[in-house]
């Protein structure tokens, strides 16, 4: 899925939840601020209320919208959303500067990766240090960023599943979809694979020798460098002419 370029929805009802999900997300539709009443919102879209109402459920499922009786439909707090949703997390990549998402994300990372590698160096089973060494081995078969993307992903996704913390396994497969992004800001480096295979190969030899703080320590400094790339391409870019009649 391509964050940065959304698709339109093919149904009506996947059309109405996107269109009021980006209006939410994007701050068009502020916390505290009810949604345009359902006669309205009927008219403009073309459905019955059933179908208006059904698009509204899934809202109300993604924690972005809380109904009310006599009063209707009133958008939550920022902190109710549930922010790794595949849709929130579409709508937010897509609502917010990209810098900004990144900085918000690698906070995460940089609070949970750590952790998470030196528990999997302690936890980890023979199956699952052959799952974080094969994904290195294709990271390392990656002919171009693109290529790298998946494997990269996988990697990570398996030191959070090797901590064999449910939990954290499951914020792993749910972080995996903002982590793309951030993978593919980090790409733009003209030397993304020369970097970061070193990087992950430390974290890997530390899971395998079963040394948590080094696993902790390797899994800090990728991050670390990670931030310093992004914020490279990110200050580039800033820096850059504008084109005459950007739509950016």
């Amino acid at each position: 899925m391509d964050y940065r370029n959304p698709e339109k929805r093919k149904s009506m009802h996947g059309r109405i939840v996107q269109e009021l999900g980006m209006r939410i997300v994007g701050g068009t539709l502020a916390p505290g601020q009810r949604l345009p009443a359902e006669p309205s919102l009927c008219e403009t879209y073309g459905v019955s209320r059933p179908v208006l109402r059904e698009a509204t459920r899934v809202l109300v499922a993604k924690g972005l919208v809380l109904s009310k009786p006599r009063v209707g439909s009133v958008v939550r707090p920022r902190e109710e959303w549930h922010l790794l949703d595949p849709d929130v997390l579409y709508w937010t990549v897509n609502s917010v500067a990209e810098g900004q998402f990144f900085h918000s994300l690698m906070t995460v990372r940089q609070i949970i990766e750590p952790a998470a590698s030196a528990l999997a160096a302690t936890c980890a089973s023979d199956a699952d240090r052959a799952r974080i060494a094969a994904a290195y081995t294709r990271m390392e078969q990656a002919e171009t960023a693109a290529d790298l993307l998946e494997p990269d992903l996988e990697f990570h996704r398996a030191i959070m599943a090797a901590t064999h913390n449910d939990m954290l396994a499951y914020i792993g497969n749910m972080l995996s979809l903002a982590l793309g992004e951030s993978i593919k800001l980090t790409s733009r480096h003209p030397n993304t694979h020369a970097l970061s295979l070193p990087r992950h190969k430390a974290i890997l030899n530390a899971i395998e020798n079963r040394d948590a703080g080094a696993a902790r320590e390797a899994s800090r400094v990728q991050l670390d460098n990670a931030r310093a790339d992004a914020q490279a391409i990110l200050g580039a870019a800033t820096q850059a002419p504008e084109k005459p009649n950007s739509t950016d």
